[in-house]
């Protein structure tokens, strides 16, 4: 069955790069991808698979596919859905609708997973157990589309469940993994500083939000320098610090934004205690009152580190010469809804190298000139192939 996989991923290589393609050309956001979810399931029509369309709380599609023989019943996930951003690369088959980019490798995930899923389905005969094809929406919006897919309750037979993102960081050929603690979690935060206004010639009769605001945006960084374990991951970024107005009045209140990651279940409890005391403390020192809104959404990815193990065991040992090499990559700062999956079930991300080849420094992912080398779309079909041959009897 193995050699029968790759031999037919090998000659539909050029199918999953168009699909790649035309999917790069008509991206859709999260929660609106509704011609995407449409396309994906089309693929299957007339197909000998069970097919659930608007799974979760979107357009998420489980796919089924039962084998001839017992066995396992696992997972594997990609995500369809785009990002509001303006392309700026030049590539032919550039993004028709001004303002959304497949800038996150998406449009690559469904394409090798649908061809992928289509080569298992004619050779349902000799697979053992079920497989069952998660085609995930609104990945990169909070609260996702991951987590409402779980709770369905669609997957609770699983045993195990994968899933692969694309990476600029290193050529085509190269896989990477990591075990334990993978992607960082990530929270939400809001606060808003009610002072008292006044005018700028006489800060003695205002409770001035701006100062107030800036102290916190200063003191709140005490809680990574000071109140985590220095081999801890944190991260506490104030993006947005809404207080324009006139030179001479002082401002009655101000709005920030923030982005928190955080590697561990520990250290996000540590960094949401300490923002609500520091918070308290800010109204106490600057007599103004608060309203925080703290809002925890995508958990730290965990990859189980037996079957991470087996994964890496199964890619060193595949002999294949479109996977060229396979190593670790340390933990990643970003956050992946793949997540929740993880929660749950035993389960293993793992990344695949796409760096384009004429460029020397790649633009990473969510950036408007993203692009990849097409080759590794194989790579990425072949290595979860690989995989799925490892889980079979």
């Amino acid at each position: 069955m193995r050699e029968k996989l790759m031999s037919m991923l090998e000659e539909r290589e050029e199918e999953i790069i168009q699909i790649r393609r035309y999917l790069h050309e008509n991206p859709e956001l999260s929660f609106e991808e509704e011609k995407t979810a449409k396309f994906v399931a089309d693929f299957y029509k007339d197909k000998d698979v069970d097919i659930q369309t608007n799974v979760g709380n979107g357009y998420g599609i489980i796919v089924t596919i039962k084998g001839d023989k017992p066995g396992k019943t696992i997972g594997l996930r990609a995500d369809f859905d785009a990002l509001p951003i303006v392309e700026e690369t030049s590539v032919p088959f550039k993004s028709k609708k001004l303002g959304v980019m497949h800038a996150c490798g998406h449009d690559g995930h469904t394409a090798y997973l649908l061809v992928l899923a289509d080569c298992l389905i004619q050779l349902k005969a000799e697979l053992s157990g079920v497989i069952k094809i998660i085609h995930q929406h609104a990945e990169e919006v909070p609260p996702g589309g991951a987590k409402s897919i779980v709770e369905s309750g669609v997957l609770d037979d699983l045993d195990e469940v994968y899933g692969i993102h694309l990476l600029p960081m290193g050529p085509a050929g190269l896989i990477g993994y990591h075990a334990g603690f993978s992607f960082n979690g990530r929270a939400y935060m809001k606060l808003k500083i009610q002072g008292r206004g006044g005018h700028g010639s006489s800060p003695h009769l205002a409770n001035d939000a701006i100062v107030a605001g800036a102290h916190f945006v200063t003191v709140v960084q005490t809680i990574i320098s000071r109140r985590l374990n220095p081999f801890d991951v944190g991260v506490i970024t104030i993006g947005s610090f809404d207080g324009k107005g006139t030179f001479n009045v002082i401002k009655d209140s101000v709005e920030l934004e923030g982005d928190i990651r955080y590697m561990t279940d520990e250290t996000k409890e540590t960094i949401e205690k300490e923002m609500r005391r520091l918070v308290k403390g800010l109204e106490e020192e600057f007599d103004v009152t608060c309203e925080l809104t703290y809002t925890p959404d995508y958990p730290p990815l965990y990859n189980n580190p037996e079957l991470t193990a087996q994964v890496v065991k199964t890619l060193k040992n595949a002999n294949d010469p479109h996977i060229k090499e396979v190593k670790e990559f340390p933990p990643l700062a970003p956050s992946e809804d793949f997540a929740y999956y993880a929660e749950k079930f035993p389960a293993c991300f793992f990344y695949i190298a796409c760096s384009p080849v004429d460029i020397e420094t790649p633009f990473f992912n969510h950036h408007p000139k993203f692009d990849i080398d097409e080759a590794a779309l194989l790579v990425a079909a072949k290595a979860v192939g690989q995989v799925v041959c490892s889980t079979q009897k």
